[in-house]
């Protein structure tokens, strides 16, 4: 037993095991927390990590000089992939920026109007130093969101193009329905053929080579004219019910939020 210790600790000298980081989940750059400050938000965003199937980032910087979107939408990206579940809050202490970048389902979760009401909690703590306020607001906020659920008749509109695309989820009511009708139908059909054709179940083989008949033509067709239309889409000023979510593209993906200074 002692020569394999020996010789475990022997590889160890030689072969160093890798000891992996712990989550950034709170990637404090600017030094703006306390470690048990870390570790408690860190703990918070586990939680709602686990009922949006994706995850939730806070990071500070002091020395970005990239626009604060940009380099949101960048960081965001390069921790949950393109347009996966995601919300990342930037502290930029350089600029004096907060910016909330979403994307995956985070996008119809953070409508425009509750990334304002988020901004403004966030906003009224950094502006007195209490970044750990802050960051709990952020996290305190998303939970909230969460836990409300997708509004309904939710959309998202295309900064760029205007388009419109609304948010459809089926509830249990619909579902039950719809599984209730499609049994029904299948169920009918079956008697519906059964009685007609008096067919007996595993015995029957319809004859397809005696009765199977193909016929090949050509055709060629020439396309002597085409023509494009376009229109940009006007942004609606209200709509009923739900709320929307403004998007923007960065990098080949998809986000939403939004931010302000402190």
């Amino acid at each position: 037993m002692k020569k394999i210790l020996l010789f475990i600790g022997f590889l160890a000298l030689f072969f160093p095991l890798k000891v992996f980081a712990a989550s950034n989940t709170i990637d404090d750059q600017a030094n703006l927390l306390t470690p048990t400050e870390r570790t408690e938000l860190s703990n918070q965003a586990d939680t709602i990590n686990q009922q949006i199937k994706g995850e939730i980032f806070i990071l500070t910087t002091n020395n970005n000089t990239e626009e604060p979107r940009t380099f949101a939408n960048e960081q965001l990206m390069a921790r949950v992939g393109k347009n996966n579940n995601g919300a990342l809050l930037l502290l930029d202490m350089n600029q004096r920026e907060i910016y909330l970048t979403t994307s995956g389902n985070m996008i119809d979760y953070v409508t425009d109007k509750r990334r304002e009401q988020l901004l403004d909690d966030v906003e009224a703590a950094m502006r007195v130093g209490d970044y750990s306020q802050a960051a709990s607001d952020y996290l305190t906020n998303i939970q909230k969101f969460v836990d409300a659920g997708i509004p309904s008749g939710s959309y998202r509109i295309d900064e760029e193009t205007g388009k419109i695309t609304y948010y459809k989820s089926i509830t249990w009511l619909e579902l039950t329905i719809s599984l209730i009708v499609a049994t029904i139908a299948a169920v009918g059909f079956f008697l519906f053929i059964r009685l007609r054709y008096q067919l007996k179940i595993g015995t029957y083989r319809y004859p397809y080579r005696q009765n199977a008949q193909l016929d090949l033509t050509e055709r060629q067709d020439q396309l002597v004219n085409s023509f494009v239309t376009t229109r940009r889409i006007p942004r609606p000023s209200k709509h009923n019910g739900g709320g929307g979510s403004t998007t923007n593209s960065s990098g080949g993906g998809t986000f939403g939020g939004g931010g302000r200074g402190f």
